[in-house]
């Protein structure tokens, strides 16, 4: 009799609108955050040497051209509009 008293309380206990409603919510939850995984996932190419080539011609072209001198503080001062305080 004990068996089937406890039982009819998880019967009941599972089948509370309670129960219910957080299961739906959870549920729904877990698909929002799947859909939003899938949404901003990006993609992965599979052409990886090929790419890799690229990357590497690029370093070179950048590597032959000259590289930027910076430009002297007085100057990018004098750009901006600062004025030195005493």
């Amino acid at each position: 009799m004990a068996a089937n008293g406890m039982s009819g309380i998880l019967l009941q206990i599972i089948t509370s609108w309670q129960v219910i409603a957080v299961t739906v919510a959870l549920a729904l939850y877990i698909s929002l955050v799947n859909y939003v995984g899938r949404r901003y996932h990006q993609p992965r190419f599979s052409a990886g040497p090929l790419r890799r080539a690229k990357k590497v011609k690029n370093s070179k072209s950048m590597a032959k051209s000259a590289p930027k001198e910076a430009p002297d503080d007085e100057d990018s001062n004098e750009a901006l509009g600062l004025e030195e305080r005493e």
